[in-house]
């Protein structure tokens, strides 16, 4: 199959700038293929996986995958769907962004030489202000500039003359990505669209207007209720294990509606048609099982975190719901009790009753802890506790890290041993 065709199917595209000549081009020769970033931030989020999971598609069919770190055009900021200007970083924390992101890139595509990545900072940084002006200035049209809804949108509250030559910068990007690494499509959201067919113009100017260059864009990623994509309560999905865990990051993906979740197996993962078919089958006869939600988190969760997260998410899952937190290991309670009440306390040991009023105030008052003890409403570290006699050890379990109280059948509390 075409990948083009995929990508239909999969209602993966939103624009292209010739669906003809892209398609014959692609079913007859291995093309590259770019997506950029710009590093405004020392992690990527789920919505910047949209384009890099079609990237990935064109790897696994075949093609040279290239990713572009923004170096340069990150360091004066792009003004796509901003209604102010960006704040411009320091050059040390664009060099430190540039770090994680390619170490992110690496993780996501693979260290075999078929995927590379280039920093535009390379050769934007080599132009100097006359070369910008006569090599490429002269060639854009400050009028057809204007009419980009990338720039129009910004008028009525104004544009700096820095982020209005983004785009020119991003159209050297594809050109001389097209003349130097075999670069004859550029992917992008819906919002590069006036970016990626600037680059095209520009090509098309150089190299003359029978070179093959083309745009694709992805369609604006909008869940059934009409909000954004990738939001939750507590701000973005991070890819960077370090802000959002591995298993928040699971449960993201296994908590999405019934409504969205096909679309999101068309898009995120990279399982075939048939499969999907089925699993859009099982929506709707037994919601209740909610499947294709559990492979949806299994193959997304995978892809960003490596097999071993999924096994850990899942277990962490499993503890939660049974309350046998017991096997859980440190680093797992470290995950699944992250977004838990928490208190700090010493290694000291105490009485129950003491320790869960006067130490860590999970109980308000001593009547009512002996009572909850007495009526087998609590547990610690998985085991159900009556004894208002007991003494807790905080160095018990788990390393001596931590533990881990449950109060009735669903309220935890992390305990961490300072």
């Amino acid at each position: 199959m075409n990948i083009i065709d995929d990508l239909q199917w999969r209602g993966a595209i939103n624009q292209e700038t010739d669906h003809d000549g892209l398609y014959d081009l692609v079913e007859n020769k291995k093309i590259g293929i770019y997506v950029g970033v710009d590093p405004t931030g020392d992690s990527m989020h789920i919505g910047h996986l949209i384009p890099f999971m079609i990237l990935k598609r064109f790897q696994l069919a075949g093609h040279k995958p290239v990713a572009v770190i923004g170096g340069g055009t990150g360091s004066i900021g792009d003004p796509s769907g901003k209604k102010s200007e960006r704040v411009l970083q320091t050059m040390d924390q664009v060099h430190h962004n540039e770090v994680a992101l390619t170490e992110q890139m690496q993780n996501l595509f693979g260290d075999d030489g078929q995927f590379e990545i280039v920093n535009n900072y390379e050769w934007l940084s080599k132009m100097t202000l006359l070369d910008f002006l006569r090599d490429y200035g002269k060639l854009f049209n400050v009028n057809t500039m204007l009419n980009k809804e990338i720039v129009a949108s910004r008028l009525e509250v104004g544009i700096s003359f820095t982020e209005f030559t983004y785009q020119i910068l991003q159209s050297v990007d594809f050109l001389h990505l097209y003349q130097n690494n075999d670069v004859q499509l550029q992917l992008g959201g819906a919002d590069q669209w006036g970016n990626i067919t600037s680059g095209i113009d520009l090509i098309h100017k150089v190299e003359g207007s029978e070179a093959r260059a083309y745009g694709l864009t992805i369609p604006l990623m909008l869940k059934a209720d009409g909000t954004k994509f990738g939001k939750t309560a507590g701000g973005a999905v991070w890819l960077d294990p370090e802000k959002t865990t591995p298993y928040e990051f699971y449960q993201f993906w296994i908590n999405q509606d019934d409504r969205d979740v096909v679309k999101y197996l068309k898009y995120f993962t990279f399982l075939d048609q048939d499969e999907i078919t089925e699993l859009e089958d099982k929506v709707k006869t037994q919601p209740e099982k909610r499947e294709a939600q559990r492979r949806l988190a299994e193959e997304v969760t995978e892809f960003v975190h490596g097999k071993q997260a999924v096994i850990e998410a899942e277990h962490i899952s499993a503890a939660l719901f049974s309350g046998d937190v017991a096997k859980l290991t440190s680093s797992e309670i470290e995950q699944g009790f992250k977004n838990m009440p928490t208190v700090e306390l010493t290694s000291e040991k105490r009485n129950i009753v003491e320790w869960l009023v006067d130490v860590t105030s999970i109980e308000p008052s001593r009547r009512q802890a002996r009572e909850d003890l007495n009526n087998g409403a609590i547990r610690i570290n998985g085991e159900k506790v009556t004894d208002v006699d007991s003494e807790i050890d905080p160095e018990a379990k788990f390393d001596g890290k931590f533990v881990i109280v449950r109060r009735g059948k669903k309220r935890y509390f992390l305990a961490k041993v300072k």
